[in-house]
């Protein structure tokens, strides 16, 4: 659905990894190159300053060339009411009303402006989100909430303890949400999203702000819907919501009446919140699918000598467990014959670590785009779970 470590939002913390955003479609991996098994290929020098595998970006379609001739923002404004309006079936009216609500703030500016940090290893990123205090905390909300959790896990396969992790990453376990108003939010990055002045980072920028855009219309059709203030709700700098930090899109389109209610609540309804991350984990896929009952996440690996380490351009588990020998890697814990995988590569505080992520890895790389978020949700998830995790 971005920022401080804890506050990642889903579809957003990749705006740090050089903006993609977590429902992107994913490119489909190229067919591995035929290999003779057991031959090995001579290791690759990394160029200095590449970006580590474990933070690279998934290559995603070149989308359509844009217009980059400015807009006058009272134009832009206009067509925003009118085209909002026409879409969601809205009073042209009531929408001004609550444009007339909104204010541009220069914090949110700010902080979607601020440069990159430096890009931190797995040894580093890690501790951010998996603490004592973390698996402490997830483990009494999952005592808290057990039946809650038991009945989305028995109906949709998504373990409880993924759910949690979700919650803890993303909110701490609903203690920070956001304090920013979502319309505020979303008003600003809408019609005045930051530029840099790069010519090279135009055409990403313009598209952010029609991303931005897009969502705030969104969130006029989410409060028709479900009726809601819109002008009353607050979250995330990028417009998330709720404990799971959903975006307006995502909201409409995931969330879950998970009680009965006849509402789809994701601020304080847990029977609603659970249900519908565990829905998205089910349907944002796409062709290749989400969740799988009582699929593996991830596998520990380890590469051969003299092989060159390969790191996939795109996330979908393609690879054939033959496929990954003929590159080198072996599987050091139990898996499938016939299981597909990726491979993901992590700088660990001693030395490299190797994965197989599979459909499940695959799918929580769909809540939040980045190959570490969705390796600290599942580390996160096991030590909830109790279970022994390895080292960063």
């Amino acid at each position: 659905m971005l920022p401080s470590a804890p506050m990642t939002r889903t579809a957003l913390f990749c705006l740090f990894t050089l903006g993609l955003v977590a429902c992107a479609t994913p490119v489909k991996s190229p067919t591995p190159a035929p290999q003779t098994a057991g031959e090995p290929v001579k290791p690759a020098t990394p160029a200095i300053g590449t970006t580590p595998a474990e933070t690279s970006v998934e290559a995603m379609p070149v989308g359509a060339p844009v217009d980059l001739v400015p807009v006058p923002f009272e134009t832009a404004r206009a067509d925003f009411v009118r085209d909002t309006a026409a879409k969601y079936a809205i009073a042209p009216a009531t929408i001004e009303a609550t444009l007339a609500q909104a204010q541009f703030l220069d914090s949110v500016v700010s902080l979607m402006s601020r440069p990159a940090e430096r890009v931190k290893p797995w040894s580093e990123y890690r501790p951010n989100f998996i603490t004592a205090s973390r698996i402490e905390g997830g483990r009494a909300f999952l005592a808290t909430h057990r039946d809650e959790l038991q009945r989305v896990q028995a109906r949709t396969g998504v373990p409880a303890e993924i759910i949690v992790a979700i919650i803890g990453v993303e909110t701490s376990y609903g203690g920070f949400t956001g304090k920013t108003r979502v319309l505020d939010a979303l008003y600003t990055l809408a019609f005045r999203y930051p530029r840099s002045g790069n010519p090279e980072r135009a055409a990403y920028e313009y598209k952010r702000e029609l991303f931005f855009r897009d969502e705030l219309a969104q969130l006029f059709a989410l409060g028709r819907e479900e009726n809601l203030d819109i002008a009353s709700l607050t979250g995330s700098y990028a417009g998330a919501m709720g404990l799971g930090q959903f975006m307006p899109s995502s909201y409409r389109e995931f969330a879950v009446d998970g009680d009965g209610d006849g509402r789809r609540d994701l601020f304080n309804d847990y029977d609603d919140v659970f249900s519908s991350i565990a829905n998205y984990f089910l349907k944002k896929g796409g062709e290749r699918g989400g969740w799988v009952r009582g699929g593996a996440v991830a596998a520990r690996a380890e590469l051969q000598p003299g092989f060159a380490e390969f790191n996939p351009e795109t996330w979908t588990p393609d690879y054939t467990l033959a496929d990954l020998a003929q590159r080198g890697y072996r599987p050091l814990d139990p898996v499938a014959p016939d299981a597909t995988a990726t491979l993901v590569s992590l700088e660990g505080s001693t030395g490299k670590q190797y994965w197989l992520g599979f459909q499940n890895y695959y799918a929580i790389t769909r809540y939040n785009n980045s190959k570490m978020y969705a390796m600290a949700v599942y580390q996160l998830s096991q030590a909830i779970a109790g279970k022994e995790i390895p080292p960063a």
